[in-house]
């Protein structure tokens, strides 16, 4: 990936973490931590990757995404709001009992958002559902969806991971935001989950493992995915929960409480600090 088109997406991914702390602050609820760990994933996806066009979010042959870990919405309105699906000043509206950006993702209500989701485990099977449709159809659309590592503690996650590899669903491909936290402690300590990257595989995944904040490498893990012509992809992201704001960052804590008062301020301040310097 050139430098100019790193540092834009650099800069596209602060401003997600920053759509994500005015959400979460001004809602006084949700959950930042997990949702500040995939900033970079959907810069990239949204910003370069996909085919999407927020003037038609329903367009017919536009790729598809899914937040199966739905808790992390603040990410996903913020990545839609900078994309132009609707105004960034909306995302203060987060949780608000007459706002369209509810806690967890409608279809039905925001623009640009493919599939509600909330209840963990159920978003990666509907993306495989959206990628056997695309195959049947002969409708060459992409489909992303991203999992906590929580998440696939859930059965309905294998499930859907054989299924989606018994169909040969080579245009799914499955992000894990493997950050090591969830809601209780360490997914070790839990219920673990490990080894992940060997699980897909014994699915029939093809598999990729990545620093999920570096984005040559995000970008050469959706370039194997989209090479690999009768496997879906599973791209296993080490990411740090809390990403970008020095306080949250590992801090389980943070899985699903808002910053207050000077807090906010402090994370605004590093946000805007981190900004500053991209665009210098």
């Amino acid at each position: 990936m050139d430098a100019a088109k790193k540092k834009q997406l650099e800069i596209i991914a602060v401003k997600i973490r920053m759509g994500i702390i005015e959400g979460t602050y001004n809602a006084k609820s949700g959950h930042p931590g997990g949702s500040l760990s995939i900033a970079e994933l959907l810069s990239y996806l949204y910003f370069d990757e996909m085919n999407i066009d927020p003037a038609n979010p329903q367009k017919p042959d536009r790729d598809r995404f899914v937040l199966s870990k739905g808790h992390a919405a603040p990410a996903l309105y913020a990545a839609l709001a900078n994309r132009g699906f609707f105004p960034v000043e909306d995302l203060k509206t987060l949780r608000k009992s007459d706002s369209y950006l509810q806690g967890h993702p409608n279809m039905n209500h925001v623009p640009g958002v493919d599939m509600s989701t909330g209840s963990l485990g159920q978003g990666v099977s509907a993306a495989a559902g959206f990628a056997l449709a695309s195959k049947l159809q002969g409708n060459p659309y992409r489909v992303y969806t991203v999992l906590g590592d929580g998440e696939i503690e859930e059965g309905q996650v294998w499930e859907a991971a054989m299924f989606a590899a018994a169909k040969k669903l080579s245009m799914l491909t499955v992000f894990v935001d493997n950050n090591n936290l969830q809601i209780d402690g360490t997914v070790e300590e839990v219920n673990s989950p490990y080894p992940i990257p060997e699980k897909f595989a014994a699915f029939g995944f093809n598999v990729a493992e990545i620093d999920g904040h570096d984005f040559d490498q995000i970008e050469a893990a959706v370039a194997s995915a989209k090479a690999c012509a009768d496997k879906p992809t599973a791209v296993i992201m080490k990411t740090v929960k809390g990403k970008g704001v020095s306080y949250m960052e590992n801090a389980v804590n943070w899985h699903g409480a808002a910053p207050k008062g000077e807090q906010y301020e402090q994370a605004m301040a590093e946000l805007n600090a981190q900004l500053a310097a991209l665009e210098a």
